[in-house]
């Protein structure tokens, strides 16, 4: 959980110092926007790569290399005096990443009875979640209270208590023995559907959520002192949401991962219809937040479950779409914007979270035909 906490914030840490590290290094926003793009990117283009050269290598092993890869790039970055080589030890830190997420959830769920793998997944993504809601906020008020190295210099110290709990505790043993290795029930077809409702949830939230903050100001008419609080709702919100879904997670797999997916598409299909009305822009978009977290985590559980094969190259699958989806989605919106306004975002990011439903139905559909032809 420390791990997963420290590799989210050190992902989305730079949105809360753009400007800082701006000054610093004397390069423009966007360029500095550039390393959270690029890490996107970087997770999501090598995430199964990296799990296949890896897969019979102890996970031990490879948790270790990946937390000491995370110490090492923090440090060089925290030491960085030039955008360059702070965009180098950014992509070093993303590929650390992609293996983490590959491997830590059949590691973690593995030490555990499978009726309660599920409470394990929601730890995981508590974990993920209070990244956003505790993580980048203090970071960013560090930083911006002594230089935005020290908050980057405090990651690689969480990553050093992580790197020596796991190679000091975790138990060796070969990959393909773990008992999390393969899924429960694998299912090739519904392998295939995850994967695209994963994708295009991603796409549809980050299509919208990329320019929640210009949309709370222009249409919803909020102050931006404001703003900043209806975010830390928000982070709250997406924090409340993998609390409780966690908790069911065992009992209710398949209707989590619907309920998070319907959820989403709710709340941004409301938001641009009455995000006018400010009380209803709240509500609105706290559905949005509560569902955002839950999707990405029901995905990762149901990998464990239909994984066709090893559930590492599965996750691993899972993640590197997801990810693909957010760079697409934040892409989407960034071409909608200045064709149909802010609430075209909303609009675009609804219709593909409904999208993703209609994939979830069709994919329900299709495994009872068997079943009735029997």
């Amino acid at each position: 959980m420390l791990a997963a906490f420290t590799f989210n914030t050190a992902e989305n840490l730079p949105i809360g110092l753009l400007e800082v590290i701006s000054e610093s290094l004397r390069v423009s926003v966007p360029a500095v926007g550039l390393l959270v793009t690029g890490y996107g990117l970087t997770v999501a283009v090598a995430s199964v790569p990296l799990a296949h050269v890896m897969r019979a290598v102890p996970r031990r092993h490879v948790l270790t290399g990946v937390l000491a890869a995370l110490v090492v790039s923090s440090l060089v970055a925290a030491l960085a005096t030039s955008y360059g080589l702070l965009l180098v030890a950014r992509l070093v830190t993303a590929l650390a990443q992609a293996l983490f997420w590959a491997v830590m959830g059949p590691v973690a769920v593995g030490l555990f009875a499978p009726a309660v793998r599920g409470r394990v997944v929601g730890a995981l993504s508590v974990a993920g979640s209070l990244a956003l809601v505790i993580g980048v906020p203090a970071g960013t008020w560090l930083g911006r209270q002594r230089d935005w190295q020290v908050p980057v210099a405090v990651l690689a110290g969480l990553g050093i208590v992580s790197l020596v709990t796991i190679a000091l505790l975790l138990p060796t043993s070969r990959p393909e023995e773990e008992h999390a290795a393969y899924g429960i029930s694998p299912d090739v077809r519904r392998f295939g559907t995850v994967l695209a409702v994963g994708t295009l949830s991603a796409t549809g939230a980050f299509a919208g959520f990329t320019y929640i903050v210009k949309f709370l100001g222009d249409v919803s008419g909020f102050p931006p002192g404001t703003v900043s609080a209806l975010l830390m709702a928000f982070g709250v919100a997406c924090l409340a949401g993998v609390s409780i879904t966690g908790v069911l997670l065992d009992r209710f797999p398949h209707a989590a991962l619907a309920t998070a997916v319907a959820t989403q598409a709710v709340g941004m299909l409301g938001l641009c219809a009455v995000g006018t009305d400010p009380v209803a822009a709240v509500v609105f978009l706290v559905l949005m937040g509560g569902a955002v977290g839950p999707v990405f985590m029901t995905t990762q559980n149901a990998m464990l479950h239909c994984a066709p094969g090893r559930t590492d190259i599965a996750l691993a699958a899972n993640s590197g779409s997801y990810n693909a989806g957010i760079a697409a989605g934040a892409a989407l919106g960034g071409l909608i914007l200045p064709l149909a306004g802010v609430r075209g975002t909303l609009l675009a990011g609804g219709l593909s979270s409904v999208a993703a439903c209609a994939v979830l139905l069709g994919g329900w559909m299709l495994r009872q035909r068997p079943a009735s032809a029997e």
